[in-house]
Parts: structure tokens; C-alpha cells; sequence
């Protein structure tokens, strides 16, 4: 299983990646899910990916192709964030038809992709695009995607992550819905790949690789254990006759 978490504010676009996959207990490995693309000054794109290994590596290797042969269209020439959407979208459907053309079959070669960047003249765009090659687009009102293993970290998304929430809070926030994960989901694990983007720089960035002993994220964890325990604890307690 996995996590992939990426959110669309004002100031910017944030995305948090695990990097786990697992056959069964005996076969547990550690595979990137999040690919960073770009040409300095004039295109950021960041691809986020859960669901079957072979079929998203496929798709990301059809992607790379397209750029290394220079065939169009491909990440590099299309002038939209809606069209490189319909481009990856279409890559993926074509990818999933061309293991098997049973319908039925076809779901167990399914994956989910997040495709978010900025092209020079655009505003900045997140898209969460399914299987079947069709896509949604993350709004002010719903701000971010979670593909994967989300229903663990979702409850802290949805109290504390607004459209305006600065990005070193927004990668706070997302954090701590990634170790919440971590703790109630074997199948989800670390490192984590984290990567942030400002708005309108068209710059590339690095990202960065969490790994177990990140003394913030370690640090962070605790805190927040320390803190719902608290917070529990300092909830009044239901009297007898309340539940008698």
C-alpha cells in the first residue's frame, strides 16, 4: 500500500510521498513514488503515484521516453497543466489496456496519480487523476489529494489545512498526518519524500528524504503523541448516569 499526500495553498504546492510496497509480509521494498520533472525558469511538475508498482513505473517510464526521443506531445511541450493532465491521464489508460482488455481484469492493474506544477503564465494546478484516464482539480475549498492508504491521515487535513495556511505549517501538518499513518498502517512506511514549491519561482527543487532518525519529524511525533494524550486527558469524563 502506500501515501501520497500533495496540496495546493496560495503560496504554494507541497507533496509527501512513502516510499513502501509490499507482496505480503516477506516481501516488503522501498521504491520512490514521487518524480520531479521541470525546465528551470518556464515548468514544474511534480507526479505522485499508488496503486500497482508495474503499472506506475510503466507509466512513468512511457513519460520519460516521450522526453528523451522528443516525442510530442510529452511533460515538455504541452502548453496547459490541463493538457499534460489529459497527457499523463491518457498514458495511464493506455498503459492499463495494453496489460489486458477485460474490464474486470483491468482493476487489478489499477493505480491513482497526482500530477501538480506550474507552466510559466499559468497559475499553479493539482490534479488527481484516476485509472479510467479521467481527472479532478484540487480548489480553495478543497485544497488537497490523498491517494493511498488516506483515511488515517485524513482527519487532521480536513481540521487544520486551509487554502491559506503557510508552507512550512502546511508540511507540518502533513507530517503529522503521515506518522498518524504510520502508526496505524504496517503497509505505509519510511522514508519519506517531501518536496515543497513557491508559487510563481518556476524553480525545481531538490525535495528531501526523511528518513526514521529526522530528528524534526522524530521530534515532531512525540509532540503530537504527548499533546492527543493531553488533550484526552484534559476532556471532561462521562458521569454514571450518562452511560448507565
Amino acid at each position: 500500500m502506500t501515501y501520497c499526500c500533495a496540496m495546493r495553498l496560495k503560496d504554494g504546492l507541497v507533496f509527501i510521498s512513502d516510499t513502501r510496497t509490499n507482496a505480503g509480509v516477506d516481501h516488503i521494498s522501498v521504491f520512490r513514488k514521487l518524480y520531479t520533472y521541470g525546465v528551470e525558469g518556464e515548468r514544474f511538475i511534480t507526479i505522485q503515484t499508488s496503486g500497482n508498482l508495474a503499472t506506475t513505473q510503466a507509466v512513468i517510464g512511457h513519460l520519460k521516453n516521450q522526453l528523451d526521443l522528443k516525442v510530442e506531445p510529452n511533460l515538455y511541450s504541452v502548453n496547459s497543466m490541463f493538457e499534460m493532465a489529459e497527457l499523463v491521464g491518457h498514458t495511464l489508460k493506455r498503459t492499463i489496456a495494453d496489460v489486458t482488455t477485460d474490464q474486470q481484469e483491468q482493476s487489478n492493474y489499477y493505480c491513482s496519480i497526482l500530477l501538480g506544477g506550474q507552466i510559466k503564465g499559468e497559475d499553479m494546478q493539482l490534479y488527481n487523476i484516476y485509472p479510467q484516464g479521467n481527472f479532478i482539480n484540487a480548489t480553495s475549498d478543497t485544497p488537497f489529494f490523498q491517494i493511498g492508504e488516506s483515511k488515517y491521515g485524513k482527519p487532521i487535513l480536513d481540521r487544520a489545512l486551509k487554502f491559506d495556511t503557510p508552507l512550512s505549517e502546511a508540511l507540518r501538518c502533513g507530517l503529522i498526518s503521515f506518522d498518524s499513518t504510520l502508526r496505524s498502517n504496517v503497509s505505509v512506511g519510511l522514508p519519506l519524500d517531501a518536496l515543497i514549491y513557491q508559487a510563481d519561482s518556476f524553480h525545481v527543487p531538490v525535495g528531501k528524504r526523511i528518513y526514521e532518525e529526522d530528528p524534526y519529524f522524530s521530534n515532531i511525533s512525540k509532540l503530537w503523541s504527548e499533546t492527543l494524550r493531553k488533550g484526552l486527558n484534559s476532556l471532561e469524563i462521562p458521569t454514571d448516569d450518562y452511560w448507565q
